[in-house]
């Protein structure tokens, strides 16, 4: 099966090899998530199941950062005419899929990993940092719900306390801190990400798939006993309702307001 046709993303495999790269590739707008990019996760997610040979995917992103999150342009201008619900749900699917994907995913995180892109790589099986990433999850301030299953996800990652103060704080953290909260599963210098990254996936691509995709079904189906994101299908029409609320509007439009000064 040929490549599918990304213009947010990259993929890159050779043929026959176990190992693929997928790159978030918006480096002039620091990765921000489109909503072209997120819909063109799942379709690389496709293709990446559908290639037989390939066993683990590293996630990273290009240029100086891993992803600035959810692209402000997109969120300021959505179009009236369009369903809100439908678009507000593109990150859950997103997120979804990366989950499902049969590969190993790994995570090569490095600069800004805000909001969305974060839960982008929690979606992810394993993940690593520079240690000079940097994350912040900005949603509140921006006066919307954290939506895309994140809660879920970062209550079984991080626990339920340490979850709502960082989602509800909204401060920023570093990647020793993701590390000891045990979000990350290893953090790295900056000039040796790329490789450690694909070293790992070498690792794991080299170990039998049939217990590779077991153990990763059987994690994964513990953890939505835990924290299952399957319930999170209405966080798009929260997040569609806070998008129409004036109290939640105002405080996206000062946000943005202090990012511009």
């Amino acid at each position: 099966m040929s490549k599918p046709q990304l213009t947010t993303l990259r993929l890159e495999h050779e043929a026959d090899e176990a190992v693929a790269t997928l790159i978030l590739n918006r480096p002039d707008h620091l990765n921000a998530l489109s909503i072209d990019l997120l819909r063109e996760i799942p379709i690389a997610c496709r293709w990446l199941d559908e290639t037989v040979a390939i066993k683990a995917v590293v996630v990273r992103g290009a240029g100086r950062a891993f992803s600035a999150g959810f692209d402000l342009n997109d969120f300021t201008t959505i179009d009236e005419t369009a369903s809100p619900t439908t678009t507000a749900d593109l990150g859950r699917l997103a997120t979804e899929a990366l989950t499902d994907v049969r590969p190993i995913t790994v995570a090569a995180v490095h600069g800004h990993c805000v909001g969305g892109a974060l839960l982008i790589a929690a979606a992810c099986d394993l993940r690593l940092a520079s240690d000079d990433a940097r994350f912040s999850i900005p949603e509140v301030d921006l006066g919307i719900p954290l939506a895309w299953g994140g809660i879920p996800r970062l209550v079984r990652e991080v626990g339920p306390a340490v979850t709502k103060e960082l989602v509800l704080t909204c401060r920023p953290f570093g990647a020793d801190e993701a590390l000891g909260l045990h979000f990350l599963n290893r953090v790295v210098p900056g000039a040796d990400l790329v490789a450690a990254a694909d070293d790992l996936a070498a690792e794991l691509a080299s170990k039998p798939r049939f217990s590779l995709v077991a153990t990763k079904t059987q994690v994964n189906a513990i953890m939505d006993e835990i924290a299952g994101v399957g319930r999170n299908a209405n966080d798009a029409h929260t997040l569609a309702s806070a998008l129409r609320d004036p109290e939640s509007r105002a405080a996206s439009q000062a946000y943005l307001t202090s990012r511009n000064k």
